[in-house]
């Protein structure tokens, strides 16, 4: 650039920065516990954002247990506790107990889409907010 040229334009502080899961809800979180069944109950260390019909994942490195559940999906069915999420996915076969370790990797949950189970009404898509419950919201 020419020394004596002016900019005459602002200049953005970041380009196009990468994605942060920690800019979107719902988030990921650590897995602390897992209650194997017909359905199964994941608690987590903090407490989470999810809402029931959230798509979730699950991530389960070896030393924890349970790896059989590793990269399962499924649905949120309910919400016990602000802590804790009952999920479709069907462990009551063959599958190892959870085991609280404190490894490198730790295990975890996160959100990978939903139902899109927008409200419909009579004269079609009626959607009163500007997201689908269990959407991604953008927070930063």
């Amino acid at each position: 650039m020419p020394q004596n040229q002016v900019i005459s334009y602002p200049i953005p502080l970041y380009s196009n920065p990468p994605i942060q899961a920690d800019f979107f809800e719902p988030s990921r979180f650590v897995i602390s516990a897992v209650t194997l069944g017909a359905t199964t109950i994941v608690t987590t260390t903090a407490n989470m954002n999810y809402v029931i019909g959230q798509q979730v994942r699950l991530f389960i490195p070896k030393g924890y247990g349970c790896t059989q559940l590793n990269g399962k999906t499924g649905l949120v069915i309910s919400i016990p506790a602000t802590n804790q999420v009952e999920i479709t996915i069907d462990s009551s076969i063959n599958v190892n107990l959870f085991i609280a370790a404190n490894l490198n990797n730790s295990p975890a949950i996160t959100a990978i889409g939903d139902v899109n189970s927008g409200i419909i009404s009579s004269t079609g898509a009626n959607i009163p907010s500007t997201n689908i419950p269990g959407a991604f919201i953008n927070i930063s």
